[in-house]
């Protein structure tokens, strides 16, 4: 642990093991390996700073593989059965096409005209430098284009013209602006050893397993052999949730014995209610929202437990039987919205189709906007884990924070480094800051030319895009911290909606515009810094990692928007699913959500949902609690310093735990958390040998056997409309039907029993 006050521990207290490295150190410079335990059982302190990277063999794949994800995923995101490829696909395919490329290519030089410079055809065997940055390439492709959806609902919800280089610069600028809040972090976020990204040791596992030699030890298995093992397990195991049972994904045992109960159903669904006695035999259910639970550090695990018992199990059940909000009038788990008589509300009534703005008159006469209780207090839950990370960061790392800032390249070592960046620092130039701010001078540039010109189709003035640009700037630092060491990545989509929807209500395309600059540049940024620590892991050139990442973006925002247009301007009423013939395939499902935000924070506006005039005013109340709820933490921990538990305690965590709720269920956080405690509680302490060994690669195999059994599922079967055989296992759903049904007395819902009144 490092010594300095403010530097807290962040992974769970563990038993001391010295990780013996290979690594000669010189200069007079000590050895000193990460203070994370789950880094020095994962990753080696050892670099190879000759083998070469940007390869012939690396550009051609790294950009087809990236093009190839990128136009695959935004082409089957607006069909109804959606299909999305990860990167650990390109991965897995583009090994052995990298060492076939080794085998058969001309070992021949070729120059460049009018230079100096030449390169290699065949520079020698593939080599997992290579492979790190094709895979850089490849995630480029599959992280999706935030923008394109503003797009869709311009041209297929609202039938509105939108200039063509307008949505191109759109889908360009928004994600390379977090480039310039990337470099102005990257000293913190990076360097750091206590910023380790749990994540990312999945994948450094998974391309040690692929490159390095093995020697099987008798009675074992290599980790190679473990992970083809796995690998073909989850492969064939998931044809059955995934095409012949997919109600395995969600099994509630509670609605099977209580079939006429709404009380029994809201308390035992998984995916519409609390899900008690609810679980899963499906590995995408667990890793669906969370991200992988063994990648998961325990002390992030038991926070984000606790977090979700404390909101799901006790709060919103206080509130919902105690009425709050009329909250009995609706479901007791939902995302939809509903008019004061507990239907779904119905948005033409408010919205004036000729001036595209909010019909005052129109609103008066027909409704309030109402949510379910869960709904209503998840805004809130939203509110006070943003201003809990603020505060939480301020007080228990403003110190650690400070130093690193001031830190000069030279200087970062001892207890503000570990071995992997004095690597870096020693063997590699780092990326000039000129980098980062020259580009963030271009696309602000060019987003201010995007808000302001082409006749202000976006409706978002300047001082929005500025204000955008330092809410994303502002809060990159603290919510990457918590990123960084625990897995879980606080949202700003809530705040900047609500930000720019009092300030300037009644614009729809302004509201979403100001979300994606100020919400999506940030997520940019933390992909980018993300990616940068895996190559800090693997000792690859950061100017190579910098080029692959600007250029990957470069081709996936070009890629996607091309594919985008070219759907919305070639398919005839895409997204309209009452004027698509039936069966068409093109219903858009994840726009209409995106359209409905618009809509409800963009036309009606906050002013008219969290004050006075509106329903949930003292929701507001939830900036203050999460401002102020780590303060008796961080006073505890300054009073005992050597109770290390108390340290563990995040706030940000347990306010924020169920953040994905939704469009995660309850059966997401409790098959996520079981497995989770198995693995990072009871196998690490009881078999830390086999844990360090084949942990992370068991989380790789399973993930990568379910991606690769879905595509093959999709193209051979779900895409030319075969279904599995009919009989009650083929429903997605976990048969609660009566989970979603209202229980205030004399409210009438189609399949739901209407409850009597009380004389």
């Amino acid at each position: 642990m490092a010594e300095h006050v403010n530097a807290v521990p962040l992974s769970q207290p563990q038993q001391e093991t010295k990780h013996h490295s290979t690594l000669e150190i010189t200069d007079g410079e000590e050895e000193n390996d990460s203070p994370i335990e789950e880094v020095r059982l994962t990753v080696p302190a050892t670099d190879n700073p000759n083998l070469p990277v940007l390869t012939l063999r690396m550009w051609i794949l790294g950009i087809l593989s990236c093009a190839l994800l990128a136009f695959v995923n935004t082409f089957f995101s607006y069909r109804q059965n959606s299909l999305w490829i990860g990167a650990v696909a390109a991965q897995i395919v583009t090994l052995p096409l990298g060492k076939f490329m080794a085998a058969t290519f001309p070992d021949k030089s070729i120059g460049l005209p009018f230079t100096k410079w030449s390169f290699s055809l065949n520079p020698g065997p593939f080599n997992l430098k290579e492979h790190v940055l094709i895979t850089i390439f490849a995630a480029c492709g599959a992280n999706g284009v935030y923008a394109i959806s503003i797009i869709d609902i311009v041209k297929a919800f609202y039938r509105r013209k939108l200039n063509p280089l307008a949505a191109f610069l759109l889908s360009q600028t928004t994600m390379l602006l977090g480039y310039g809040w990337a470099g102005m972090h990257r000293n913190v976020l990076v360097d750091s050893p206590y910023m380790w990204w749990p994540e990312n040791l999945v994948q450094v596992s998974l391309f040690r397993t692929l490159h390095e030699k093995e020697k099987r030890s008798r009675g074992g298995l290599t980790r190679l052999q473990f992970f083809l093992l796995l690998f073909t397990t989850s492969f064939a195991y998931y044809l059955v949730p995934g095409y012949f049972f997919p109600a395995i994904s969600c099994i509630s045992v509670a609605c099977f014995i209580w079939k006429n109960s709404v009380l029994a159903q809201q308390l035992g669904s998984g995916l519409h209610g609390m899900g008690i006695g609810s679980f899963a035999l499906d590995w995408n259910t667990v890793v669906s929202f969370l991200k992988t639970p063994i990648s998961t550090p325990l002390f992030a695990i038991v926070n984000t437990l606790v977090g979700f018992f404390l909101f799901v199990y006790v709060v919103i059940p206080a509130a919902y039987w105690s009425n709050i909000y009329d909250a009995k009038k609706f479901p007791f788990y939902s995302s939809k919205t509903f008019d004061a008589t507990g239907h779904k509300y119905n948005i033409s009534r408010i919205l004036n189709d000729e001036t595209f703005t909010f019909d005052l008159a129109g609103y008066n006469s027909y409704s309030k906007l109402y949510m379910s209780v869960f709904f209503a207090l998840s805004y809130g839950i939203s509110f006070a884990t943003l201003t809990a990370t603020v505060s939480h960061v301020a007080l228990f790392y403003s110190g650690t924070i400070r130093e690193l800032t001031t830190k000069t390249a030279t200087t970062l070592k001892g207890k503000l480094g570990d071995v992997h960046t004095r690597l870096m620092k020693k063997n590699y130039k780092a990326v000039p800051n000129w980098w980062f701010h020259a580009i963030l001078i271009v696309v602000f540039g060019l987003s201010l030319l995007t808000c302001e010109g082409f006749g202000k189709q976006l409706q978002l003035p300047w001082w929005g895009l500025i204000l955008a640009c330092g809410i994303a700037w502002f809060f990159t630092l603290p919510i990457g911290i918590i990123q960084a060491t625990t897995n879980q990545q606080v949202g700003l989509n809530v705040v900047t909606e609500m930000v720019i929807g009092y300030l300037y209500p009644g614009r729809p395309l302004a509201n979403v515009t100001f979300k994606t600059y100020g919400y999506v540049s940030m997520t940019q940024a933390l992909t980018f810094l993300s990616d940068f620590k895996v190559g800090h892991y693997m000792k690859v050139p950061p100017r190579s990692m910098f080029l692959v990442q600007l250029i990957g973006t470069l081709v996936s925002a070009s890629v996607q928007f091309g594919t985008a247009w070219w759907l919305l301007t070639s398919i005839e009423n895409i997204c309209n699913t009452s004027l698509l013939p039936e069966g068409s395939p093109w219903t858009c499902p994840g726009d209409e959500v995106f359209y409905n935000a618009s809509i409800i924070w963009g036309v009606i506006g906050p002013k008219k949902m969290f004050t006075k005039e509106g329903v949930y005013p003292e929701v507001n109340w939830f900036f203050l609690v999460g401002l102020l709820a780590p303060v008796p933490v961080w006073l505890l921990s300054r009073k005992y310093p050597e109770k290390e538990w108390i340290k563990l305690i995040n706030l940000p965590l347990i306010l924020g735990a169920t953040s994905s709720m939704p469009p995660a269920r309850s059966i997401n956080y409790i098959s996520w958390g079981a497995v989770g405690i198995f693995f990072n509680f009871y196998i690490y302490r009881r078999f830390k040998g086999w844990w360090a060994k084949y942990a992370y690669i068991m989380a790789a195999a399973l993930n990568a056997g379910v991606a690769f059994m879905a595509i093959l599922l999709y193209f051979t079967l779900q895409a030319n409309g075969i279904a599995g055989p009919q009989w009650w296992g083929l429903q997605t759903d976990d048969y609660c039907p009566l989970a979603t049904c209202p229980t205030e007395p004399g409210v009438k819902v189609e399949g739901c029993p209407v409850f009597l009144r009380y004389q």
